[in-house]
């Protein structure tokens, strides 16, 4: 019955510095976009990535959106895309006109299959039709194999967008994650690993293309006394004051990790050895930020399927939800080309089918996490 406080998949968790930045743009009356703040986490991004150059924005989208315009995609062009993905990854291509071609994950990281993007990129280069860019996603913040798949990018000429909105302050071989394409995004929408209520951010070592993607995303005026503008553009800067949200969670970042780590790992010992329950995998040499602990379900041999476990934590005032359902399987995408990772064999498919996401929520007290795992045990008659 609900009769107890809701557990959230992953509700915003403030530090209690965050009213001091917003304060004090309040004090410097700097309400609009651009300020003191906009500069301050545009800093700390930078340094934290250990990149040239970070651009705040509006949200994870957008800068998906301003990494395809400073990469001139438009008609005509193709992107490559995860499949197994939040429809933000893949929207911001029909923007462009562009058509997408979408690529199934492999199990390891559950990530884009790097077997699967070499047969398309192998295919398109025979058709001579080539994609301007490949979006590699991270699912619920495990890196894909960045190495893997930048080799067979570099190896066609193609540009990378890592489309890390889930695995800010995950690692790769001791590299932050967002780094290793030309342009690296990130979100910070109320269910991330930090929040700024809404917003995101682009990060490169092109600082010149930053400075290109603030302009596209103020608009696109041009420097004149009177407004004038010479190309399209939008309205996607960060506020100074959603900014400053952003400062205070940014000092609390690593200590989020470590928080959504541990209750990853309350949730390993709990059923690490229950047979019929796999969790994502944390490739070697990778370190996870496990924003959300996902985990596949085989009903065949747990005798309950992942929409039943669903419906009974809801029962439970327990809030999980199904892993991503890949784009190819998507209305809007109908007929879009997909490369599986073999033939006959689509992971996307046997993930969205018996994925199960719980709740990771680093303000979500032990206790209420032991009643997940209570329910669960309940229902998995362990």
């Amino acid at each position: 019955m609900q009769n107890q406080k809701k557990i959230f998949l992953s509700s915003p968790h403030m530090s209690g510095n965050e009213q001091k930045y917003i304060q004090e743009a309040f004090d410097l009356n700097w309400i609009a976009p651009l300020g003191n703040n906009v500069d301050g986490l545009e800093r700390d991004l930078a340094e934290y990535n250990e990149v040239n150059d970070a651009a705040v924005v509006v949200s994870g989208t957008s800068a998906i959106h301003l990494a395809l315009r400073l990469l001139n995609v438009g008609l005509d062009d193709t992107v490559f895309c995860s499949s197994l993905t939040f429809v933000a990854s893949a929207n911001p291509i029909l923007y462009q006109g562009a058509t997408p071609v979408l690529i199934d994950s492999e199990m390891d990281t559950w990530n884009m299959s790097p077997v699967a993007l070499e047969r398309a990129l192998n295919e398109a280069k025979q058709n001579g039709n080539l994609p301007k860019a490949v979006i590699v996603v991270n699912l619920y913040g495990q890196s894909a194999k960045m190495d893997e798949l930048i080799a067979i990018c570099d190896n066609h000429g193609v540009n990378v967008i890592e489309d890390a909105a889930e695995s800010l302050g995950s690692t790769y071989k001791g590299r932050k994650s967002g780094t290793f394409g030309k342009y690296g995004v990130f979100s910070f929408n109320g269910n991330k690993i930090i929040t700024t209520s809404g917003g995101g951010a682009l990060v490169s070592n092109d600082e010149e293309a930053l400075k290109k993607a603030r302009f596209l995303a103020t608009q696109a005026r041009d420097q004149a006394v009177h407004y004038q503008h010479s190309d399209v553009g939008y309205n996607y800067r960060m506020s100074n004051i959603v900014a400053g949200i952003g400062r205070g969670q940014m000092e609390v970042l690593d200590e989020r990790v470590l928080q959504k780590r541990a209750v990853f790992e309350r949730y390993n010992k709990a059923f690490c050895n229950i047979e019929g329950i796999e969790f994502q995998p944390e490739l070697e040499g990778t370190m996870s930020n496990r924003w959300l602990t996902a985990l596949t379900i085989d009903p065949k041999v747990t005798g309950i399927s992942r929409h039943e476990i669903i419906e009974k934590l809801a029962e439970e005032n327990i809030e999980a939800r199904p892993v991503w359902k890949p784009m190819h399987l998507q209305p809007l995408f109908e007929g879009v080309k997909y490369y599986p990772h073999e033939e006959g064999n689509s992971v996307s498919d046997y993930l969205f089918e018996y994925g199960l996401c719980l709740p990771s929520g680093t303000n979500m007290s032990v206790e209420e996490q032991e009643k997940v795992i209570e329910v669960l045990k309940e229902l998995l008659k362990i």
